[in-house]
């Protein structure tokens, strides 16, 4: 699965993640300082508190996630470009 996101407001994605800190009452005070210093320097970090990759397959019928992680890059997005053809096998022969 790959996803392609366009983020048009990067302080409220932010704003939001800092929230859900702020509100895990669980969380170490060394690992909350570390959370917040990650998710206010990027904008995927916290995206990747806001969005659980089990939450997004938990309901799916015959799907059970095996392994999630993330990674992101900032890249001009033209869904014009034949570059971006989302059909497109990037060479992965795995079915999932």
């Amino acid at each position: 699965m790959e996803v392609v996101l366009e983020v048009d407001d990067a302080d409220a994605v932010t704003k939001s993640a800092l929230r859900r800190i702020a509100d895990d009452a669980e969380m170490p005070a060394a690992e909350r300082a570390h959370a917040e210093s990650a998710v206010t320097e990027d904008t995927a970090e916290a995206l990747a508190y806001l969005v659980d990759p089990f939450d997004l397959v938990s309901q799916v019928p015959g799907v059970e996630l095996q392994q999630a992680s993330w990674s992101s890059e900032r890249v001009d997005y033209d869904p014009d470009s034949p570059d971006w053809d989302l059909d497109e096998d990037d060479g992965d022969d795995s079915d999932g």
